[in-house]
């Protein structure tokens, strides 16, 4: 039964400035080859039975539109409800970038006063996990908190994401920057839509602020309720460095069977592509090879998406090579991310380090995709 709409935010940056990002929203970067960190956040909803969903968009949305599209991929071009492409807001004055910008959600009060549904699911699109939003409205329902906050225990520092202070299972104060061991949250929340609109309407002329940096000094009154999720699988991805490093972490076992559960399938778009092709003198080894890939070389260790062709003679290790590529014959890349539409010429040598990633930017005929 459908009891929730939700709302995805996408109009927000990196930590630091992105090579990756520059041209593309985070929620647009690929993942696992054929995957965009936003296809997380949208199957979750809809594995959920969530029918309706905003996207929040940023100023360079087109990549993410393009993406997206009607959203036939995920059961969401529909009459009633479907998805809904929603206008983001100038960045506020936090530090690393507001997630849940007010002014966003003022912006866009009438998607939530015309929704007929008790509550919202509200999630970013840069922590990609594969869990029941059921769980957290259940949850949500039965404490009767007026909100209710995803979280996870930290288990490496991250600048960008909010530490909670907990006094049992209630907030008690909140604050940008997680140290390993603090009660991070997972940048997803449930809340009535009526709550959400008083919310709004309360802090309507602090609509620069994060709607959990307005509720700082407010915790004593507004009850935000924890709900713990704990899962190895889960990653937080907002600078270059992370996105190499929870990307390659996609290889291991324990995390693919997690993140792409059969009962809880990651939705794409699709592109129908033909299967990759491995030539006699091929050699795959630990790697994620999309669609439509043609591999003559050596790959280990790495994710290539989709069309990329590796040449005879060529290495690839330790690398996330994106989008038609090409690796030149007896070419080597180590430890880098190549954007798309990039050729790297014959018999080049590109390496990096795992503390010190090489990152080549989008191809020259990046203006023409996206």
């Amino acid at each position: 039964m459908e009891r929730a709409a939700g709302i995805i935010t996408t109009n927000y940056t990196s930590v630091r400035p992105s090579k990756l990002a520059k041209l593309r929203p985070l929620a647009a970067l690929p993942v696992g080859g054929r995957y965009r960190m936003v296809d997380f956040a949208l199957s979750n909803m809809v594995n959920a039975s969530i029918r309706t969903v905003g996207i929040i968009l940023p100023y360079n949305y087109r990549s993410l539109v393009d993406h997206l599209g009607s959203g036939k991929e995920w059961s969401l071009d529909r009459k009633h409800g479907g998805i809904f492409m929603l206008p983001g807001s100038p960045f506020g004055t936090a530090s690393f970038g507001p997630r849940f910008l007010l002014r966003d959600l003022l912006d866009n009060r009438s998607f939530l006063e015309k929704e007929i549904r008790p509550f919202v699911v509200v999630t970013g699109a840069n922590i990609i996990c594969n869990m029941d939003y059921n769980d957290i409205i259940d949850a949500h329902i039965e404490t009767g908190a007026d909100i209710t906050v995803l979280t996870s225990t930290a288990h490496q520092d991250n600048p960008a994401l909010t530490r909670f202070e907990l006094a049992g299972d209630r907030v008690r104060e909140s604050s940008v920057g997680v140290l390993e061991g603090d009660t991070q949250f997972l940048d997803c929340f449930v809340v009535s839509i009526d709550y959400l609109l008083g919310l709004l309407d309360l802090y309507q002329s602090a609509d620069y602020l994060d709607l959990f940096e307005a509720l700082q000094g407010d915790y004593d009154r507004v009850h935000v309720q924890s709900y713990a999720y704990e899962s190895a699988s889960t990653m937080a991805i907002f600078s270059d460095e992370c996105y190499y490093k929870n990307s390659l972490r996609m290889l291991e076992t324990e995390v693919l069977d997690v993140l792409f559960d059969f009962q809880r399938p990651v939705f794409t778009k699709s592109h129908d592509n033909p299967p990759a092709k491995h030539e006699p003198t091929a050699r795959v080894k630990h790697s994620i090879i999309s669609g439509g890939s043609r591999i003559a070389g050596r790959v280990e260790n790495s994710i290539l998406g989709r069309d990329v062709v590796v040449s005879k003679g060529a290495v690839v290790k330790d690398s996330i090579i994106m989008q038609s590529c090409t690796i030149g014959p007896d070419a080597e890349v180590k430890a880098a991310i190549i954007d798309r539409n990039n050729t790297i010429p014959e018999k080049t040598q590109i390496k990096g380090t795992q503390k010190d990633v090489y990152i080549k930017g989008k191809g020259l005929d990046y203006a023409n995709s996206f």
